[in-house]
């Protein structure tokens, strides 16, 4: 017993109290503002949803469902400006971390003015693929011509929050987002109640509160550049040579995102096909992902940049304590969730939903979720661990591995299980890509990849 204790959570709290302490400052912001984000759709669709029809919330959810997929394609922004990040402060080279942060929020800019240029036959393809009802349709429409103007503020968000984790400054993204959604609410209102507008209201109070956040955003990265020294010539921003280690790393995660979106899409499409009831069990239960996701997100991007500046300054030891100490908090938040599924799953379908046969079938695949924490927590870590390290090539590539090796084959097999063959591909993606990821560390870590012997 007493050996147990010495090896426990606690005892290696207690050993390591400094780096923990790090460990959580940079955890904890980024789990706040991901419980805050999702508030973000949830009053676009409280405000609308009290018009008295619902032909401009069904144009809502399909104008924010477009642009959360077009966005999330490029999240890239946030990861690699992390890892590249974290390296240059590791290596105490202060002019790389200013010149990062510009290449990266230029990065944004550019894709998101691109979006914008290219905006008409992108939604056209959008409203396509959605199929909105004759009635929704106009609407949906209206409500992405506008949004997308917000798209230059989202992915130089994306590229100034990466930014902001790489110096360890979780706080910033933080703040961001709170300002984001803050406004949000108050100009949501504003423009349904107070102007008499609809789903155009609530798109041009997204628009301009995503502004607010990434004009907040840019004043506390000036505050924080002030503490590094070097300047960045205006020659290196206008060279394209000058972003190839950007891009290469880019590219890599881009590649990767696209192969989740097309998990995410695929399994919403084959819940589609199991009728309307599976669907919104499916959806349901997805708000569980969500959680996970949101909790355990904290320690990922803190362990990559943690870890990043420890590769940085090529410190094994310290690179080795952060991935010990960071997955064990990591499984402790898993365990808690187990537990809180466990215990009060029902409770959270039942608040999700007052239609019985959907909780029926919600609480009848609910078994799935309950272990999903301890699934997908592996994951989670390695994927902070390969970011930090900028090792994305590997992350694609296991990626591949395990969408088209492992589930596709493994939704082929098991469709006679009906939706438990579904979750049951999903589960068995989380665990090959722990396995796959977990096998690429102890290579790299064991043949020198990372740290010269």
């Amino acid at each position: 017993m007493k050996k147990l204790f010495q090896n426990s959570i606690f005892s290696a709290y207690r050993r390591n109290i400094r780096l923990n302490t790090k460990i959580w400052q940079m955890a904890w912001p980024p789990m706040v503002s991901n419980i805050t984000t999702p508030l973000l759709g949830l009053v676009d669709t409280a405000v609308v949803g009290h018009l008295g029809t619902a032909m401009h919330l069904a144009a809502v959810a399909i104008g924010a469902s477009i642009f959360s997929f077009i966005f999330w394609a490029f999240g890239f922004l946030r990861m690699g400006s992390t890892g590249l990040t974290a390296q240059a402060l590791g290596q105490k080279d202060e002019r790389r971390v200013r010149e990062l942060f510009l290449q990266s929020i230029i990065m944004g800019l550019s894709i998101g003015f691109l979006l914008i240029l290219f905006r008409e036959p992108l939604i056209n393809v959008a409203i396509y693929l959605m199929e909105p009802s004759v009635e929704v349709e106009p609407w949906a429409r209206m409500y992405c011509e506008i949004r997308i103007f917000s798209a230059p503020a989202v992915l130089a968000g994306y590229a100034i929050v990466g930014w902001f984790f790489g110096i360890q400054y979780s706080k910033g993204a933080l703040w961001m987002l709170l300002v984001i959604n803050v406004a949000n609410m108050l100009l949501d209102y504003y423009a349904v109640y107070g102007l008499g507008m609809a789903s155009d209201g609530v798109a041009w109070a997204t628009v301009i509160s995503h502004y607010l956040g990434v004009a907040l955003a840019g004043l506390l990265a000036w505050y924080k550049l002030k503490g590094f020294s070097g300047s960045v010539p205006l020659s290196v921003l206008m060279k394209w040579r000058e972003y190839v280690e950007l891009v290469q790393v880019n590219r890599y995660l881009f590649v990767r995102t696209i192969l989740l979106l097309l998990v995410m899409l695929f399994f919403t499409a084959q819940g589609a096909r199991q009728g309307d009831s599976i669907l919104a069990a499916n959806a349901v239960l997805m708000t569980f992902l969500m959680i996970i996701s949101n909790a355990l997100d904290g320690f990922a991007f803190s362990i990559e940049a943690l870890c990043g500046e420890a590769y940085g300054r090529k410190d094994k030891k310290l690179f080795s304590k952060i991935v010990k100490l960071s997955t064990y908090w990591a499984l402790f938040a898993s365990g808690l969730l187990v537990m809180i599924f466990w215990l009060f799953g029902p409770f959270i379908i039942n608040l999700l939903t007052n239609v019985e046969s959907v909780r029926n079938e919600a609480n009848l695949y609910l078994i799935w979720l309950i272990f999903f924490p301890l699934l997908g927590v592996w994951s989670y870590m390695l994927d902070g661990i390969f970011i930090g390290t900028t090792s994305v090539k590997q992350m694609q590539n296991t990626m591949v591995v395990c969408v088209i090796g492992v589930f596709f084959p493994v939704w082929f097999m098991s469709q006679g299980l009906g939706n438990h063959g579904l979750w049951l591909s999903q589960a068995a993606l989380f665990t090959a890509r722990g396995l796959t990821l977990y096998w690429c560390y102890q290579k790299n870590m064991k043949n020198g990849v990372w740290f010269k012997e």
